[in-house]
């Protein structure tokens, strides 16, 4: 069995205008998946979000991965996920959201 490991790195943060997850420290693992859910929101936001990479924690690159989705009544509180594989040794979701706000629960499932 690989080892595996799922780190919550927003809990219930309020996205609005730009936005960057807490950064987590990856790279004992070979994949990773972000599964982000909005649990309310005000207005109609559309998030707009990238996997970011980085040496060090400190210095970030978009990774090419994204993840944009409107958020409305019937999908609140359902997730929606982007996967990444080949990163270094640090990875965060940074983004904008638009016409609106939203308040996000960001998990992070990472598998050696």
């Amino acid at each position: 069995m690989r080892p595996s490991h799922t780190a919550v790195v927003e809990r219930n943060q309020c996205w609005e205008g730009d936005f960057a997850t807490e950064p987590y420290e990856a790279g004992w693992s070979h994949e990773a998946i972000f599964f982000v859910q909005i649990l309310r929101a005000e207005k109609i936001p559309i998030v707009n979000a990238r996997v970011q990479i980085s040496p060090d924690g400190i210095h970030w690159c978009d990774e090419g991965s994204s993840l944009n989705f409107v958020v409305q009544q019937h999908t609140l509180d359902k997730p929606s996920f982007v996967r990444v594989s080949h990163y270094g040794g640090w990875l965060r979701l940074a983004g904008t959201v638009k016409d609106g706000r939203g308040w996000a629960l960001v998990h992070l499932a990472l598998k050696a």
